[in-house]
């Protein structure tokens, strides 16, 4: 985004306010006070809750994508990912339009399918013609899996392409796929100069990241095969000379799982969760560029085996001050005229990041948003995993365009079950907020 002096001079006087007003407080509740002067947007929208238990199909709401039905904007689709419960698929109205289980485990044994993140590509060419396709990270069996989208299908407009064939991302063998250190987070992409399409898949627990080229296989089914793979850090030299990793459990090392790619310059956006947020090019090549990191960023912690969490230590200081771990959920808004925005959820206080996606910019903050209940049956969103973004007209019920976020705790619940869904934004109602 361009700013005027003037706007530039409002934000850095408001910005040093904030960073007054943060000393004085306790460093565990810095964040609060920063995330409470972002604007509020309200929902218009929530999908039917999910329960992450027996009697729910251990259904656990994650990522969304948005597919737009180019002939009939107003019969688009939100396609989402429930682990365990495999994918949903929802209209613009939010009803229930396919549900598609996650496959059987291998063997008795063995981990069942769990879909974890989602994203699209459009007009890839198979054997059978050209296709939209919704395409998830199976992390339950290390693959990646591929449905064909046709809105006007008998049946449901998502039918399963997956290769059989299809060998998994990153483990060799059914015992290593059971450790569950698998395929994770995901982000698609076409490369323009070569029409070639792509996954980037990161690993379960590790910092590794995957560039799978998507290949047609026989009778219209699609398949993979790997490029290469770069490893983020997991330890980090600090201006104070040490060296730190985010605490977490024995033998796990700082994951990525949200992903975006701008097509415009082919950078990737990935975010490490305890860490910050990485720019790399999509193609893994060159060397990652780190453009924020995470308020705890730097800070010691000691895992108690007991509770299974992490005590932290003293702040040193080292840190970012616009999110908080986790980093998740990406994606990209553009812009008719080549400006836009990477929006990030920032878990840790329950707020989204707004970064210009202009290189030239280097990435700035631009400004960030919190999502709160509309009403008393219509809550907010918390500790996010997963959204989409589309800046284009979806019909009369999102004529402004629509954003879709997870929320992690849906509001008023049932009792002790665990309840998640998705809550449809008006991107009118965020733009809004991004341009005070």
């Amino acid at each position: 985004m361009k700013h005027s002096v003037l706007v530039r001079s409002a934000v850095l006087t408001v910005t040093t306010a904030l960073a007054a007003v943060a000393l004085a407080v306790p460093a565990e509740a810095r964040h609060r006070v920063y995330a409470d002067t972002l604007p509020a947007v309200t929902p218009r929208a929530e999908t039917p809750v999910l329960h992450d238990d027996e009697e729910g199909g251990n259904a656990d709401a994650d990522d969304p994508a948005i597919w737009r039905n180019a002939a009939a904007p107003g019969r688009s689709l939100v396609v989402a990912t429930a682990k365990e419960g495999g994918l949903h698929v929802y209209d613009l109205y939010v009803h229930l339009v396919q549900s598609i289980a996650a496959p059987p485990a291998a063997g008795e044994d063995d981990a069942p399918g769990r879909f974890n993140n989602v994203d699209l590509i459009h007009g890839l060419r198979l054997s059978a013609g050209k296709a939209d396709l919704a395409v998830t990270s199976d992390r339950g069996h290390d693959r990646l899996r591929f449905y064909r989208i046709d809105r006007d299908k008998t049946g449901g407009p998502l039918t399963d392409i997956t290769d059989p064939a299809a060998p998994p991302v990153f483990s060799q063998d059914q015992a290593e796929i059971n450790d569950q250190q698998t395929a994770y987070g995901l982000a698609t992409w076409t490369d323009p100069a070569t029409g070639k399409s792509y996954a980037l898949v990161s690993r379960r627990e590790r910092t590794s990241i995957a560039l799978l080229e998507l290949l047609p296989a026989a009778g219209g089914k699609v398949t993979y095969r790997k490029i290469r793979t770069l490893d983020l850090p997991s330890s980090f030299r600090l201006p104070n000379g040490t060296s730190w990793s985010p605490c977490g459990e024995p033998g796990e090392l700082p994951q990525v799982e949200g992903m975006v790619v701008d097509p415009a310059n082919g950078m990737l956006y990935a975010g490490q969760e305890d860490i910050g947020i990485w720019r790399i090019r999509a193609d893994l090549t060159g060397t990652p560029k780190l453009i924020d990191k995470v308020r705890e960023y730097g800070v010691p912690g000691v895992y108690d085996e007991e509770t299974e969490e992490c005590t932290p230590g003293t702040d040193p200081g080292f840190g970012g001050t616009k999110i908080s771990a986790d980093v998740e959920g990406l994606t990209l808004l553009t812009e008719s005229d080549g400006d836009g925005y990477i929006l990030a959820s920032s878990q840790g206080d329950n707020t989204f990041a707004a970064y210009d996606r202009e290189l030239e910019d280097a990435n700035e903050y631009e400004g960030g948003f919190r999502i709160t209940a509309a009403n008393d049956t219509l809550d907010g969103s918390e500790e996010c995993d997963g959204a989409a973004v589309l800046n284009a007209p979806l019909g009369s019920k999102y004529p402004n365009g629509l954003l879709v976020v997870q929320d992690g705790h849906d509001a008023p619940g049932d009792g002790d079950r665990a309840a998640t869904n998705f809550k449809f934004v008006d991107l009118g109602k965020i733009m809004s907020a991004l341009d005070n």
